[in-house]
């Protein structure tokens, strides 16, 4: 008598809503040396489920950057309960990274390629900071808000931002559409927030480290339409640190 067919348990697809911060990683990606949000998850998942899972994240945070809605999917045989699930991940999973969310995604779901756009918040502290010293760009020179407010409208809409873009590596393209951005002050910082389809490596903080210098007086708003322009990375400010940048949601419309 033949044996009976064993049927594998169907693929699902999970979908998680993650907060770390960036401190201590060396970005989100798995990389050669260096500990990662990714690999963190990975190897937490492999003793949960058993099974080896690769999660795919909606965005490459760097090293240094914060997430407090990253969106991350994998896949799965195992048939263990969402409750379970999270709160195994959350008792295995550094202090570092806590997973706020998870539920069944649809078959074609992806993190990244499903998301319509991301959300990013940068924070100036214009004082030094103890307690949020690791989240904050501490910047002790006055800036003036309303050239950097004028600034940031320059760069809603579609663009080539070239100019503001780390090219190594040499992205596919360099256009992206800025939803909405703009600076706000919240007591002793100044907060930017900008949302977008896409962003480029370092975008954000290139685009900070220059509407910084025009807060400080050595530029004028109105460079930074020649900017856009001229897709000249050299010509662009310097880039500001890691800390300050925290992913904050990822929207998939």
């Amino acid at each position: 008598m033949a044996a009976a067919e064993v049927i594998p348990p169907p693929t699902r697809t999970l979908r998680l809503l993650l907060e770390y911060q960036g401190t201590d990683f060396a970005g989100w990606q798995i990389q050669a040396q260096g500990r990662t949000v990714q690999g963190e998850l990975a190897r937490c998942l492999q003793i949960l489920l058993r099974e080896s899972v690769c999660p795919i994240g909606a965005g490459r945070t760097d090293a240094g950057t914060h997430a407090l809605g990253q969106v991350a999917h994998f896949h799965t045989r195992s048939a263990l309960p969402l409750a379970r699930l999270q709160r195994g991940l959350n008792g295995l999973l550094p202090p570092d990274i806590a997973v706020l969310g998870v539920e069944e995604a649809p078959a074609g779901f992806h993190a990244r390629y499903s998301a319509r756009s991301k959300r990013y918040r940068y924070r100036i502290r214009n004082a030094k900071s103890a307690l949020d010293r690791q989240l904050v760009w501490s910047l002790y020179q006055p800036l003036d808000l309303e050239p950097m407010i004028r600034a940031a409208g320059y760069l809603a809409g579609t663009h080539q931002f070239a100019a503001f873009c780390n090219q190594d590596p040499l992205p596919d393209n360099f256009i992206c559409q800025i939803k909405e951005c703009g600076w706000t002050r919240q007591g002793s910082e100044l907060v930017f927030e900008i949302e977008a389809d896409r962003f480029l490596r370092h975008m954000v903080r290139i685009m900070v480290g220059t509407m910084a210098e025009m807060g400080r007086g050595r530029r004028q708003p109105e460079e930074m339409a020649q900017l856009l322009e001229s897709t000249d990375r050299t010509l662009a400010g310097p880039t500001a640190p890691a800390q300050g940048l925290c992913l904050v949601g990822v929207d998939y419309g």
